[in-house]
């Protein structure tokens, strides 16, 4: 993980308890007589998110709809960790604007960046349960009321057209892009996921998630190259655009998109215990 990411440590299930009690009926000792919850049960994760959010983040609450995605927050922090580090190579050093592709009915990256780094956050999804979602979460939270706006993006076929106003300027966009290609695409690989970490088949996704937040036509590859193409339109508003890619065979495509393109590019390696990943970063002169 980033080192500025503070979940870099076990968690501490009697602190998060103590500001989210809901969380203690889900925690118990395993095999090695140390405390954990089981990350197979959607409402033990949804009490840990919860939990840190309160405790870690200071928020006075935070909700989703039943069946939206649920996010693992030290992941989704240290996305905003990387890309703290990323602005400061770029020469951006305090507070910065950014816009968040697909914020979700959880709004947890412009939330995260309003409040580790003062950021001023745009969200934007198609969704509008997810936009009302977030709303209410940002409005749940008035110290971040001022620092976040959710928008919703009526047109499916545009990512950043109808969210970028004109003579508007973002420092940033990130994006956690849906990486499967269909449905049948997302369960098979859930099974496969659910197998290796010695669950049953019939256990539910732990994290959730809506059809727009987690497959799309093409998967996570054809949803970058569109977003690529679409971004040299907005490269005048964009000081770096972001991206997070789950795949590494999807970068040959990636990078043969951006080279068509002159934009200037590099990867970020990320990593979260066993799991592997990589932020792609780009930008116009």
């Amino acid at each position: 993980m980033h080192p500025s990411n503070i979940h870099n440590t076990p968690y501490d299930f009697e602190a998060l308890s103590g500001k989210h009690p809901e969380l203690s009926s889900y925690v118990f000792r395993n095999s090695n007589d140390a405390q954990t919850i089981d990350f197979a049960n959607p409402s033990a994760v949804l009490a840990l998110n919860k939990a840190i959010l309160k405790h870690s983040y200071g928020l006075v609450d935070w909700n989703i709809p039943e069946g939206y995605l649920c996010p693992p927050i030290p992941g989704r922090a240290d996305y905003i960790h990387h890309i703290s580090s990323i602005l400061k190579e770029e020469g951006i050093d305090g507070t910065s604007k950014g816009l968040d592709i697909g914020v979700g009915a959880n709004c947890i990256y412009p939330i995260l960046g309003a409040q580790i780094y003062n950021w001023q956050m745009v969200g934007s999804d198609i969704d509008e349960k997810a936009v009302l979602a977030a709303r209410s979460n940002v409005e749940s939270n008035p110290q971040i009321s001022k620092s976040i706006e959710i928008r919703h993006q009526k047109d499916n076929a545009n990512i950043f057209k109808g969210v970028i106003e004109p003579d508007e300027y973002f420092h940033f966009t990130l994006c956690n892009p849906p990486f499967y290609k269909s449905k049948e695409h997302a369960e098979k690989e859930t099974i496969k996921k659910q197998k290796n970490l010695g669950y049953s088949e019939e256990t539910k996704r732990n994290f959730g998630g809506q059809a727009n937040e987690l497959w799309c036509n093409g998967g996570e590859a054809l949803f970058l190259k569109r977003m690529i193409k679409q971004s040299v339109h907005f490269k005048k508003q964009v000081g770096v655009f972001t991206c997070l890619v789950s795949k590494s065979e999807h970068l040959p495509k990636i990078k043969k998109q951006l080279k068509k393109l002159a934009a200037e590019y590099y990867t970020v390696e990320i990593e979260h215990g066993n799991k592997k990943s990589r932020i792609i970063v780009w930008k116009f002169n």
